[in-house]
């Protein structure tokens, strides 16, 4: 494997070893990169040029990067991106798959259709990282994305479909022969992520379950610019956002079938508690008069300023 590519994948950013390769930055010019050359090179986010720089001046010493030396720089990244084993976690999983890329392929010169597909990852992955979430493999012209990990979030489910919407808005900004869609499938549940491919840092850790593959398996069943989610995503967006029902569909690998939901469209709701529970009458509470005076008076004393704790 190349080395700045070897460099990027241990440090998670792998993403950008495409452009660092385009523009011919080898070993020898990372200790030269300035900030501004990092947004020339197409990385915006902070946190990533921050990363970057970091391992840079962590790598320490001023002679150039040779070949040789470039477990210098790979070390510190190896050691960060090191954990003590797979854990157990509750992941939102999206696939997003291009539509007609085959068509593209015919219509344009591969080195066109090579910035393109480079444009049109850059879109994706900006709406990803505005809602928090993680790209956990860029699979052709297709991408593979966690909500939950490495950061939790309560509300990763709803993070997914909300980034998925504007997936479908970005796409259709990117230059091309025609506009960009997309196909977005979403699922919500149980796996095991952590070290694979046996503590290689080029592979991307990849999440174990039955949920990636409902995932890809509801992105089969949209439609171009669709969104399709599982029955535990729906549950958790509660009525957040305006819904198709599709009712039972079988799915192939999947041995029973899956009722699914098409999304149309955020809705609005004065706050999460109401998207969680509308349509729900709550029970009223019976013969609790004191305790609800107890807490309507702790309530005004808390606007007032005096912070209140009630068990």
């Amino acid at each position: 494997m190349d080395t700045i590519t070897a460099w990027l994948s241990a440090l998670g950013l792998s993403q950008y070893a495409e452009v660092f390769q385009a523009n011919d930055v080898g070993p020898d010019l990372l200790e030269s990169l300035t900030d501004q050359d990092l947004r020339d090179l197409g990385v915006q986010s902070l946190g990533h040029r921050k990363k970057l720089l970091n391992a840079i001046a962590d790598a320490g010493g001023s002679a150039p990067l040779s070949r040789s030396s470039a477990e210098a720089f790979l070390e510190p990244a190896r050691q960060e991106s090191a954990s003590p084993g797979a854990e157990r976690r509750q992941l939102t999983v999206m696939f997003c798959d291009l539509v007609g890329s085959t068509a593209l392929s015919q219509k344009l010169d591969p080195e066109a259709l090579r910035e393109l597909m480079h444009a049109y990852q850059q879109a994706c992955g900006a709406v990803i990282q505005k809602y928090d979430g993680h790209v956990a493999q860029y699979l052709g012209d297709g991408l593979m994305v966690y909500f939950g990990w490495p950061r939790a979030h309560e509300d990763d489910a709803e993070r997914a479909i909300l980034a998925g919407l504007r997936i479908v808005e970005a796409v259709k900004q990117v230059r091309a022969p025609d506009p960009l869609r997309v196909r977005i499938g979403i699922a919500t549940g149980s796996v095991v992520v952590g070290e694979t491919g046996a503590g290689d840092a080029s592979v991307p850790k990849l999440a174990v379950g039955e949920t990636p593959n409902l995932a890809a398996r509801l992105q089969g069943l949209a439609g171009p610019d669709e969104i399709t989610i599982a029955p535990a995503t729906r549950h958790l967006v509660g009525d957040a956002f305006e819904l198709t029902d599709l009712g039972a569909r079988l799915l192939k690998g999947i041995a029973e079938s899956v009722r699914a939901w098409r999304v149309q469209s955020a809705r609005r709701t004065e706050g999460r508690f109401e998207a969680a529970h509308g349509g729900v009458m709550l029970t009223p509470l019976v013969g609790r008069e004191e305790e609800v005076a107890l807490l309507l008076r702790r309530w005004e004393a808390a606007k007032a300023g005096e912070g209140q704790l009630v068990l």
